[in-house]
């Protein structure tokens, strides 16, 4: 399995043919996602490479970080984990809000 780095600060315009073609020159690219935003389908300005070897993502970080992509100073550094958010839930309290304790008038 490969290493995934993180690259931000991406140029909005950014595709992910480009962003491969940038990485390709530090070793084997085995995948290639720019994030975007699921209403409006454009990017966030942030996705993930995944290089086949250690050595290639090292190499990368240390070409590729702030290194320029546009108008713009990119970061390159190891993908963390997605941290568990929780998500889901919602109230669950059955509690309907402020209730009816009157509008309280003035002074």
């Amino acid at each position: 399995m490969g290493k995934k780095l993180y690259v931000g600060n991406l140029p909005f315009d950014t595709t992910e043919e480009q962003l491969r073609a940038s990485f390709q020159a530090c070793g084997t690219v085995d995948s290639v996602r720019i994030i975007t935003d699921k209403m409006t389908g454009r990017s966030k300005g942030f996705g993930f490479v995944e290089m086949a070897d250690d050595a290639a993502a090292q190499q990368a970080i240390q070409k590729l970080n702030k290194s320029r992509m546009g108008e713009r100073e990119i970061v390159v550094n190891e993908a963390r984990p997605m941290e568990n958010r929780g998500g889901g839930g919602g109230r669950g309290d059955w509690s309907g809000g402020r209730g009816g304790q009157g509008r309280g008038g003035r002074y």
